[in-house]
């Protein structure tokens, strides 16, 4: 099967313009269409997809779902796309863009139920459903070839159908041999899309910005640029011994990515969840000033762990154990994704100054609902994007020179 026919289902073991059954030019079409497994599902718009579902007059009007005027926007249409407006931009500035634009307050319980009836039908077909957020997930469908009837592209395909006949919604599927190419693939014709990735995958990708793989975000986009690495064929063509020893274990990481290997697996045990570190004192604490030198290790460990896995979070949880073994838990979120030690600290400090004044034996520090860190800092510098670059360029000395090559004063005690 090369072939696929997205609005009939018919297909063909060779590669065809057309469908033989019912003349449609909507056709999925690769040579290794029976041999991919790997998915992204990303749905299209889709706070504002609802929103028109819902409210038909809507349909040809540019919609921006967010807050306020000094909120920003959480998603927009295509329609308002056309005029610039994009997520994360601050209100002002969409309505600035795009004036005539209707501006709807999210509405997280039908966003919510949405979601459950679109994943509800992924996970009929398979278990192994990776959610990133109520509107994508990874999926492998390995194996489910006799169970479904068909090839995954197949399946795939009649899936996409069957979301948009019964939600009134529409998706993008990327098929791929793994997930990084599941992501890029999903990208490529959005939206209603369905994009295939194999073996040509590497000359595909030589020619996009480095900016494209997991974990790269603006600051080390530029610190790459400057060194010499402007696109992703740069990397491939680079020597692995040099990425790793300017960038240590992110420069094998980037390498492998560069050629479009990527060894993760799809694991439904880490949908939309967090990663945390936590430490037990050899003696319960009280003062401020102890246990934030208990709490800025962990920072540390938790921030370049999930700048090592290419996740960022907006929420941010602090964990404290009483004497009496109950515990206290803090979350806020943050305007935009973090990964720094710095970000961590600082909200770790704010959520537990109301608590202080009681022993405690036991501190963490939380990320909820990560997010993959690719395109997800601010498109200008912030504070973040500053402590980010800082930590990389610690993380590349710790990786030449040892774990104690760089040690923050805060971490110093007598």
């Amino acid at each position: 099967m090369k072939s696929i026919c997205r609005d009939c289902l018919w297909t063909a073991d060779r590669k065809v313009e057309r469908c033989g059954a019912c003349d449609s030019r909507r056709m999925v079409q690769h040579n290794e269409l029976e041999r991919l497994t790997i998915a992204h599902l990303d749905c299209d718009a889709f706070y504002a997809s609802v929103e028109k579902r819902d409210r038909p007059e809507l349909r040809d009007k540019p919609v921006i779902v967010g807050g306020g005027k000094r909120g920003v926007v959480s998603t927009c249409c295509y329609i308002a796309r056309q005029y610039g407006v994009h997520s994360a931009m601050p209100m002002f500035k969409a309505l600035t863009a795009c004036p005539e634009a209707v501006v709807i307050k999210p509405d997280f319980r039908k966003y919510v139920a949405a979601s459950e009836a679109i994943f509800g039908a992924v996970r009929k077909l398979t278990p192994l459903v990776q959610t990133l957020s109520l509107d994508e997930a990874w999926i492998d469908l390995s194996g489910t070839e006799r169970l479904n009837g068909g090839a995954p592209a197949w399946q795939l395909v009649r899936l996409q159908k069957q979301i948009e006949a019964e939600t009134g919604l529409t998706v993008s599927i990327g098929l791929a041999p793994n997930r990084f190419l599941a992501k890029v693939a999903s990208e490529l014709d959005k939206p209603r899309g369905f994009s295939v990735l194999g073996s040509e995958a590497p000359a595909v990708l030589a020619p996009r910005p480095v900016g494209i793989l997991p974990g790269v975000g603006p600051v080390f986009r530029k610190t790459l640029q400057s060194d010499g690495y402007a696109t992703v064929g740069d990397l491939a063509a680079a020597d692995v011994r040099d990425l790793v020893k300017r960038y240590g274990e992110t420069g094998l990481r980037l390498h492998d990515l560069a050629h479009g290997r990527d060894a993760r697996a799809v694991d439904p045990a880490q949908d939309r969840k967090g990663m945390s570190a936590e430490t037990t004192f050899n003696e319960d604490l009280t003062s401020a000033e102890d246990l934030e030198a208990e709490l800025w290790p962990l920072c540390e460990k938790l921030a370049s762990k999930a700048r090592r896995d290419g996740v960022a979070s907006r929420v941010l949880v602090l964990k404290l154990r009483r004497t009496d073994f109950k515990i206290v838990t803090r979350r806020m979120s943050v305007p935009e994704p973090v990964q720094t030690a710095r970000a961590l600290f600082a909200a770790g400090r704010e959520l537990m100054a109301p608590e202080l004044g009681r022993p405690y034996r036991l501190i963490g520090i939380g990320m909820g609902e990560v997010i993959d860190a690719i395109g997800s800092h601010a498109l200008f510098e912030t504070a973040e994007t500053r402590a980010l670059k800082t930590e990389l360029a610690i993380d590349a000395l710790r990786a030449k020179f040892g774990a104690k090559a760089v040690v923050a004063g805060r971490a110093l005690k007598d």
